[in-house]
């Protein structure tokens, strides 16, 4: 278990122009993904390197050996020219790293880890038993390939520490409002649905209880859903939240089945939750702009007609 009221660790904020080491603890991508993706950084300013294992092809569907890859992982936070760590996709694979992370080495080296998916897994980790905020946000063959395919405020307030708000404009709509209109505040947490079940019974259990959360997955059906939903509620890992929000749920439909299906499962399944719930937040798994949220800090959720998540505090010091 990950000590209690672990203090946050933050890393420095990111200059720009800043290096950023690229790596690949999971799955492997497309090259011109990866081209596309470097030269959209470099356009903006950052100077992104890959690892030495980066761009390795297998065995199976992996980015190279789980050695190979932990010592891409090891080396981006021990790099003194780079200031961010930026995952190059998720897929399936980053589970096998999480054995053998060096936390000290990335206690002693913090720095933003951007990345969703399969790497919610080592993110968590990160944040519960070092206290390393995470960074939910973009990845290079996954998002920064596309042409709008990140949100720009929130990844540049992410990385300097500035308060930012997200709102209707990046999807987010009210579900079920609270018993009033005061927002609800807590510790922003989560990532993706289907890990963090995954995680359940394992030394890497997420600790979702008490907090403000945040959940997304891709492709998965309503039915689906609601088993995960099931499984997290028996295992005590809803309770005592404050808020629930929902991302953009890509894909999460049955074919056939009216588009509200989704919505009305999870109305039915938190029938007897009293906190707000919002959804359709774009953040991980979206169809455009993604959404940079800093897990392990405080925020906000106004659950009104005029709905807006509030990160209220930094995750990055000057």
């Amino acid at each position: 278990m990950p000590p209690a009221s672990l203090p946050l660790l933050y890393p420095p904020a990111v200059p720009s122009p800043a290096g950023i080491s690229v790596i690949a603890p999971a799955s492997f991508a497309k090259q011109e993904r990866i081209d596309s993706g470097l030269a959209n950084l470099n356009a903006l300013g950052f100077a992104p390197s890959p690892g030495v294992n980066t761009l390795a092809r297998g065995p199976h569907f992996f980015a190279g050996s789980p050695a190979q890859r932990l010592a891409d992982l090891h080396a981006a936070f021990a790099n003194p020219n780079s200031s961010a760590v930026m995952a190059l996709r998720g897929g399936y694979g980053s589970n096998y790293l999480l054995d053998n992370l060096d936390l000290d080495l990335i206690r002693r080296r913090p720095k933003p880890f951007f990345a969703y998916s399969d790497l919610t897994g080592i993110q968590l980790h990160l944040l519960d038993h070092i206290g390393l905020p995470a960074f939910h946000g973009p990845m290079l063959a996954a998002d920064f390939y596309l042409e709008y395919g990140v949100h720009m405020p929130s990844f540049q307030s992410a990385l300097s520490g500035q308060p930012y708000s997200v709102g209707p404009a990046e999807g987010l709509r009210i579900l079920k409002p609270g018993p009033s209109d005061t927002p609800v505040s807590g510790t922003l947490y989560g990532g993706c649905l289907s890990i963090l079940v995954s995680l359940l019974g394992t030394p890497w259990e997420p600790q979702t209880e008490g907090k403000l959360l945040f959940i997304e997955d891709t492709g998965a059906k309503p039915y689906q859903i609601d088993r995960m939903l099931w499984q997290l509620r028996h295992a005590g890992k809803l309770d005592g939240i404050s808020g629930l929000i929902f991302g953009e749920m890509l894909d999460c439909a049955s074919p056939g089945a009216p588009p509200e299906l989704l919505d009305e499962v999870i109305l039915r399944v938190f029938e007897n939750f009293e906190g707000p719930i919002a959804i359709g937040l774009r953040s991980g798994h979206v169809s455009r702009q993604n959404v940079t949220l800093t897990f392990g800090v405080e925020a906000k959720l106004k659950a009104t007609d005029t709905p807006k998540l509030s990160i209220l505090e930094p995750a990055v010091h000057p």
